[in-house]
């Protein structure tokens, strides 16, 4: 999910939530939405990276069982171990995904599901770019997030402590268009995980295109 200190930080919250995490947003209809969007425009045995893929569910379980080539990178290994077990028939891969090769043009699909909340701005800027390269021209990517304009806030997740960075929808629809990503369409939801700790929550998911030509690194 995210990049040195940062991930470790990561690792160390989502470690401790296992599958709570999955329980807790196990009832989200935009996400659904989001997957059946995305199944919609994947050929059949397409290739899919999801990023921060937690326990596997909904993401990797539903695309797998589509029939798709998944793989999941998380930093997690509490998750990973867990993902491994329940989706048996994808991939999954205990690693920081800033440390992960990707090739250009390797996948037909990206998903990031609230992955990016625990990195730098930097870092989210910089992922994002080798994500839509990482994509074949014309390829989807499917970005859920916290929509708020905060930088290395302290707050309480699920009982967890973790500092957050985010961005206003605008700026990080503007972010995604300079790394070479068209936003097709976007969903606002409130949502509240099924969590004593948590309060409702508002998401954004934006669904994208990579551009056919991509801007100069």
């Amino acid at each position: 999910m995210t990049d040195g200190v940062q991930g470790q930080r990561a690792a160390v919250v989502f470690d401790a939530l296992g599958p709570v995490y999955e329980e807790a947003f196990a009832h989200s209809e935009a996400h659904l939405a989001s997957l059946e969007w995305l199944l919609g425009r994947l050929a059949p045995g397409s290739r899919v990276l999801d990023v921060g893929s937690g326990t596997g569910r909904p993401t990797a379980s539903t695309l797998a069982a589509a029939g798709h080539d998944v793989l999941g990178i998380d930093v997690s290994p509490v998750m990973v171990e867990l993902a491994t077990r329940r989706v048996p028939d994808a991939t999954f891969r205990r690693a920081d995904i800033a440390e992960v090769p990707l090739q250009d043009g390797s996948f037909d699909a990206v998903c990031v599901y609230f992955s990016l909340l625990q990195m730098s701005r930097e870092r989210q800027s910089d992922l994002m770019g080798r994500l839509a390269r990482a994509l074949r021209p014309g390829g989807s990517l499917v970005l859920a997030t916290v929509p708020v304009d905060v930088e290395d806030v302290a707050v309480e997740f699920m009982g967890q402590p973790v500092r957050a960075t985010s961005f206003a929808a605008e700026d990080l629809v503007a972010l995604l268009n300079r790394a070479g990503l068209a936003v097709e369409s976007e969903h606002h939801a409130m949502f509240t995980p099924a969590h004593p700790d948590a309060a409702p929550e508002p998401h954004l998911f934006l669904y994208c295109r990579r551009e056919e030509t991509q801007p100069a690194v």
